[in-house]
């Protein structure tokens, strides 16, 4: 029997005819034209003007938060339920992340937390949209307004979702995305920065080459990276793009097949289909142990693997990372609903290559390991 992995990219358009295009040009680095044309492409997608392309997610996070200015002693407020990336770009120029906890139904950020927790050192709010709902942006939008704070929206997960018909992806000061093989578009490794703002998008393309001296090649007046993104990724990216649509649609499909077949298991909580503001596009299928399971969701990953399925943890709150405590930030910190979702969180396959006789076999066994662990 054949082992269903979590996620399996969809590599069947046009990627082969662009990454031969590279090799035939001899165009392979980040000076490629499909770099240029991929940036263009997927801002205008999400409503931008500018897109700068980055080696990953990570870096995006980490371009965008030295670009607004973001030093030492300022502070960020994010959730905690995400990844370490959000925390990592704040922390790694010597600011402090200011955490809340997640809405338990959505599991995105609780934004009436946020504004308790607005001091005169907070420089920025930023928000991650998760799994395949948007955070409630307006709310945001009105706090930032409020006490002039910059916004940085990370839409890594959020390819072609939308917040009251506009792009994830649009809302920010500065926003930011990842092309990670799991997400809806993929170039392997890669992210972007998009932003209105010229001065930003300019600051962006400094910091992802090292900081070069303008127009003075080998001369740096401050220390940056080298995040630069090659043409052969961008090639791919743009033969990803050209699919979006489809595959959201797809996504949706295998969203609905998922409820209809889960909603019936006791004690499993299983994604909100809609609210008020956005219809999930399931960027993967989320499912979270119910209150009665005394399984913790390692557990039941484990036994979920022995039958063949792949399965993938939530991620691990930011005030219980070993690294932070270390650094003994988030002291006697605690966020119960970031805390009950990563340690009863989990996520089943549900990659764009999935057949439906394999999401068939990952039903029959999610409900025989339900019913095991009850």
């Amino acid at each position: 029997m054949d082992f269903i992995p979590v996620n399996e990219p969809v590599l069947n358009g046009n990627e082969k005819k662009y990454l031969n295009a590279c090799i035939d040009t001899g165009w392979i680095s980040s000076e490629g034209p499909f770099v240029t044309e991929f940036e263009q492409k997927m801002s205008k997608t999400v409503h931008r003007k500018y897109g700068i392309a980055v080696s990953n997610g990570t870096a995006a996070l980490e371009v965008a938060v030295q670009a607004l200015g973001i030093s030492e002693g300022d502070e960020v407020i994010m959730p905690s339920f995400t990844i370490i990336s959000c925390a990592m770009a704040v922390t790694k120029v010597g600011a402090v992340p200011v955490l809340v906890d997640s809405d338990f139904y959505t599991w995105n950020m609780n934004v009436d937390e946020i504004e308790t927790r607005i001091t005169s050192r907070t420089k920025a709010i930023m928000i991650v949209h998760l799994y395949g709902l948007p955070v409630e942006v307006d709310k945001i939008l009105e706090l930032a307004k409020k006490y002039q704070l910059k916004l940085i929206e990370d839409a890594a997960e959020m390819h072609g979702q939308t917040y009251n018909g506009k792009p994830c992806g649009s809302f920010g000061d500065i926003s930011t995305f990842s092309f990670y093989p799991n997400k809806h578009i993929t170039t392997g490794e890669g992210g972007m920065v998009v932003t209105d703002d010229e001065s930003l998008a300019e600051r962006c393309r400094l910091l992802r080459n090292l900081c070069f001296k303008k127009n003075i090649r080998y001369v740096h007046e401050e220390i940056s990276s080298n995040f630069r993104f090659t043409n052969l990724q961008a090639a791919v990216g743009l033969a990803q793009l050209e699919r979006l649509e489809e595959f959201i649609i797809r996504k949706r499909q295998m969203g609905k097949y998922y409820t209809e077949q889960l909603r019936d298991i006791q004690d499993l909580i299983l994604p909100i289909e809609h609210t008020n503001y956005a219809v999930n596009i399931y960027w993967v299928f989320g499912v979270v142990l119910g209150e009665e399971v005394q399984a913790d969701n390692r557990l039941v990953q484990k036994l979920l693997a022995e039958e063949g399925i792949g399965t993938r943890t939530f991620f691990w709150c930011m005030h219980e990372q070993p690294v932070y405590q270390k650094q003994k930030l988030f002291i006697n910190e605690s966020y119960p609903n970031a805390e009950y979702l990563a340690r009863k969180g989990f996520y089943i396959p549900s990659g764009l290559a999935l057949t439906k006789e394999q999401m068939e076999r990952v039903v029959i066994k999610l409900k025989k390991v339900m019913a095991q662990i009850r």
